[in-house]
């Protein structure tokens, strides 16, 4: 049955919040939160323009090492981000990166260093919209494994592991309201995931990985840790390097896929590469 509800349109065929059409955007995609973080990722980048700033979604287009890249902001937590997905996969967008920033949950883990999510605890909300809590979040294997590579090639120390995702920066991540404000369980939040050892805890990934398995599309996350919730540091720190290291993985994953469609294969693996 085809549902009655009309959909939000754009002005000239874009999309309604990313205020975006078909071609503006490359197929690989850098998805910061801080619209002011998009500017710094490109800097990295061979060739660059910015194609649109409308609400908190701010995206730049270009070419790096060969590779076509774009970057859209995504604002804070999943409800904007999963805007921001849905409609960037509806102009052709199939490769997702988060690039973001991240709290530690193990004391071996330093400010600024980077964190690659396998999977994420879905801790969020938007993602149950979608499908039901059992449905997994994971990242698409082929985006960590070029994160993976990138980092080894740029010689960043990086740590891969679960991370959690959470709606609510204070409350939701253990940190306490206005007023000292929290329930019995928020006490609970932090030591019980760092108990099953989960990496870290940010606000997006869920919602990214869920949404990609859902549409078929690749999804990873690569985070720069600006906190330590163990050991209580904080410094806003690796900003550049996460954003080089999620479009050196772009430029990886453009060569694999390059091969794949050289030797008419559907899945990137190692011996591909002989």
């Amino acid at each position: 049955m085809k549902s009655a509800i009309a959909m939000p349109k754009g002005k000239g065929g874009k999309q309604y919040h990313i205020a975006l059409k078909r071609g503006d955007l490359a197929p690989y995609c850098l998805l910061p939160g801080d619209p002011g973080r998009v500017e710094k990722i490109a800097a990295s980048w061979d060739t660059k323009k910015q194609v649109a700033y409308h609400r908190e979604f701010h995206s730049m287009t270009g070419n790096y090492n060969g590779a076509p890249v774009s970057c859209l902001s995504t604002g804070i937590g999943s409800p904007a981000e999963a805007i921001a997905v849905e409609e960037a996969a509806r102009i052709g967008v199939d490769t997702f990166i988060r690039v973001g920033s991240t709290g530690a949950l193990q004391s071996d883990i330093d400010l600024g260093d980077l964190v690659i999510s396998t999977a994420s605890v879905r801790l969020d909300g938007t993602s149950q919209s979608y499908v039901r809590p059992e449905y997994p979040a994971s990242a698409h294997y082929e985006v960590v494994l070029a994160l993976i590579e990138a980092c080894e090639k740029l010689k960043f120390r990086y740590h891969v592991g679960v991370t959690a995702s959470a709606d609510a920066f204070y409350v939701g991540e253990g940190r306490p309201g206005l007023g000292g404000y929290e329930q019995s369980y928020h006490k609970h939040i932090v030591p019980d995931l760092i108990k099953a050892g989960v990496a870290n805890i940010e606000m997006e990934t869920s919602a990214l990985f869920t949404l990609a398995s859902l549409y078929k599309l690749r999804a990873g996350a690569i985070c720069t840790v600006f906190d330590n919730l163990v050991t209580n540091k904080w410094k806003v720190t690796g900003e550049e390097k996460v954003g080089k290291a999620a479009s050196e993985a772009v430029a990886i994953l453009h060569e694999w896929d390059k091969l794949k469609k050289k030797k008419r294969k559907k899945y990137f693996f190692p011996s591909l590469l002989n």
